[in-house]
């Protein structure tokens, strides 16, 4: 089983980097324009990508075109501007929230959570707290991130949430066992793979990042199975892999002050 999907964050429809989701220059890298997002859209649409707007309808799909799975990390404001573009198209999207940020600068609010759900879209956990790197937490710890959110969210919703990705790109097999204890049965990493694999029941599902200034082109040959643009990704992914492994902390740290310089500059 394959799926393509897309890494998006938040969406600026005429407010600054800081006005959706969370602050600062390495953030703002993930965040799109409103137009540039619809310019992705369109170019996803000219190659007609079949996207599915529920993840968790993938094991019923029999075999066909692969699907398109579109998400969107962090619950920022910008949320609702995604969603009105996607309503455009018909598309549905999996917005994942991190609930201790619900209702605070620059982010969601309850009643734009249910909104969201309200217009068909899928809702999801990204955690409680955004941990930078949820891969090292304790067990407890991960399981503590995954159950308050789920259970916040299905409270708000009125319904069981099973669906979340991870915060910060750090991903493990133990993160994973976490989730599928907590109740989520599909779960979004950051790794560049269209192939899906099964942990504890739990359908985990990864992710090609787009980044701000990310030519429409590129962002649907992707989605149409193109080997080049993917191809890099994975590449990088592994690089960076590596240096999270050996550099621990000081690899945040070091991110952190090339970002800043490279926004200064």
């Amino acid at each position: 089983m394959r799926a393509f999907a897309l890494g998006y964050h938040d969406i600026l429809d005429g407010g600054g980097p800081d006005s959706s989701g969370f602050p600062g220059a390495t953030a703002a890298r993930y965040k799109l324009e409103a137009e540039e997002f619809s310019a992705h859209l369109s170019a996803i649409a000219g190659v007609n990508a079949p996207v599915l707007a529920d993840a968790r309808t993938l094991g019923t799909k029999s075999s066909g075109a692969v699907p398109v799975l579109l998400t969107f990390d962090d619950g920022g404001a910008g949320a609702l501007a995604a969603a009105d573009r996607l309503g455009r198209h018909g598309w549905g999207g999996h917005f994942l929230i991190t609930v201790g940020r619900i209702g605070t600068n620059g982010f969601l609010d309850k009643e734009g959570v249910r909104e969201l759900r309200r217009r068909g879209h899928v809702v999801g956990s990204h955690s409680c707290t955004h941990p930078e790197r949820m891969s090292v937490l304790t067990p407890e710890v991960q399981r503590e991130e995954w159950t308050k959110s789920v259970l916040i969210l299905s409270d708000l919703l009125g319904e069981q949430v099973d669906v979340a990705s991870v915060p910060g790109g750090y991903y493990s097999s133990a993160v994973a066992r976490t989730a599928s204890a907590s109740g989520i049965r599909t779960l979004f990493t950051s790794e560049p793979t269209s192939r899906l694999h099964d942990v504890d029941g739990c359908l985990v599902i990864g992710r090609y990042s787009v980044l701000r200034g990310m030519a429409p082109s590129v962002v649907a040959a992707i989605a149409s199975g193109g080997i080049s643009p993917r191809l890099g990704q994975v590449l990088l992914w592994n690089a960076k892999k590596t240096a999270k492994v050996l550099g621990g902390e000081s690899y945040l740290k070091v991110r952190r002050l090339i970002v800043s310089r490279g926004r200064q500059s």
